[in-house]
């Protein structure tokens, strides 16, 4: 009796095992050098596809531009040349060069193209009269620059010594609540997309880890020393620290990013309860979404045995998720409907769909509900998956069950 008291009395709590657990996995993860390519790998998509941008926009800045070629009878090609002249300070710097064709006008249409065809840098040619002008070219150039080309031909009829005046224009900028509506719709799904994508990329590590400790036999060491339940608490929070760990280091290279492609990249426009609270809001639903889904992978570990086992199981969960994701985006479209109050309600939808919310909604009690609603849902989730990860990694079932059955195999044996 007082050697059980004993053991009893030395060991560990639950809660202060779980954070011995979460301790040991948090520093195994973070230091190892598998972690280091786990954080490499989703930037190395990033930063490919800004090189290809700023060499794409770098290609469109040396590119020559395109070339009108005009080839008009008599004095009519000057004309044209000096109306685009004095036209060009008021109408961009998307407007194509123009040059005189030091050839005879063509005949008709196929001389027309013979020309432009001969002429490997013009891009559209300009034939016949002011009265009556004539464009060749391919039809995308024609659609594009039909406006321009009719102003720059008009003041060529009207071709006066001086330029156009310039006008000052003063900008203002104004939106009205469609375009705001529209802008943060835009904002509700990136966040909704993004907080999909890291869910799932991350909570995969759960599994792995799991399945590799169970196959060294470390999980049966652990619960020798330590209750199950702070295994499996261990275990979800190390995790969860260590998904946070890798979220800012991806935000902090993607701000460099930012930093460095400046307007280059598209913007989204601010969330109806501001970025500084966006960001806090998406934190804190990513860590509660994680902690639902991941007790719900760490019960399918505890189900399997090897790693082909792991993907039979968790292939439907992940469909189910990617289902979840889409009534969530679905249910965003109409704030405060019944279909939207769903997705709040639903543990595993309540994440994106109040993180949708806090980008069209300024509102902040319902996130108060919300997440004392999805902290209690952790809690129950938490708490059986905790049962069924001791029940099958152990297989610590009633003693009264584990009696039945040895007698019934015995009983079986005798009658053999």
């Amino acid at each position: 009796m007082s050697t059980q008291s004993s053991r009893t009395a030395g060991r560990l709590s639950t809660l202060a095992a779980a954070l011995v657990i979460a301790r040991r996995d948090f520093t195994a993860i973070l230091f190892s050098r598998s972690f280091l390519f786990f954080l490499l790998g989703p930037l190395f998509p990033v930063v490919v596809g800004a090189l290809a941008g700023s060499v794409g926009n770098h290609a469109q800045s040396v590119a020559p531009r395109p070339v009108v070629g005009v080839a008009m009878e008599g004095p009519a090609g000057s004309r044209v040349i000096e109306a685009r002249r004095q036209l060009a300070p008021n109408m961009g710097d998307d407007l194509p060069e123009f040059t005189l064709v030091r050839a005879a006008p063509p005949a008709g249409p196929e001389e027309a193209g013979k020309l432009l065809r001969e002429r490997h840098d013009l891009a559209v040619l300009m034939s016949g009269t002011l009265a009556h002008p004539v464009l060749t070219g391919p039809p995308d150039h024609l659609d594009q620059w039909r406006g321009r080309l009719a102003l720059i031909l008009g003041h060529a009829r009207e071709l006066r010594p001086q330029a156009l005046p310039e006008v000052q224009l003063d900008r203002i900028v104004t939106r009205n609540r469609v375009d705001l509506r529209h802008g943060q719709v835009m904002t509700a799904q990136a966040g909704q997309t993004l907080l999909f994508l890291l869910t799932m990329l991350l909570a995969g590590m759960v599994l792995s880890n799991l399945v590799e400790e169970k196959g060294n036999k470390i999980i049966e060491t652990l619960a020798a020393a330590i209750p199950m339940d702070a295994v499996f608490l261990g275990k979800l929070f190390a995790m969860l620290a260590v998904s946070l760990v890798g979220i800012a280091v991806w935000f902090a290279a993607g701000m460099a990013i930012h930093l460095v492609a400046g307007s280059a990249l598209p913007t989204l426009d601010p969330p109806a309860v501001g970025w500084p609270l966006f960001y806090v809001l998406g934190i804190v639903y990513f860590s509660l979404g994680y902690l639902v889904l991941g007790s719900l992978f760490l019960s399918i570990g505890s189900m399997a045995v090897t790693v082909r086992d792991v993907q039979t199981m968790s292939m439907p969960v992940t469909m189910l998720q990617l289902i979840v994701f889409f009534f969530a985006s679905y249910a965003m479209t109409d704030t405060g409907s019944a279909i939207e109050l769903l997705a709040v309600a639903i543990p595993f939808s309540s994440p994106f769909a109040m993180l949708a919310r806090a980008a069209v909604s300024p509102l902040l009690w319902p996130h108060a509900l919300a997440i004392a609603g999805q902290v209690l849902c952790v809690a129950v989730f938490v708490r059986l998956g905790a049962g069924l990860f001791r029940r099958r990694v152990m297989k610590s079932g009633p003693a009264g069950g584990q009696s039945r059955k040895r007698g019934f195999w015995r009983r079986l044996r005798a009658a053999s």
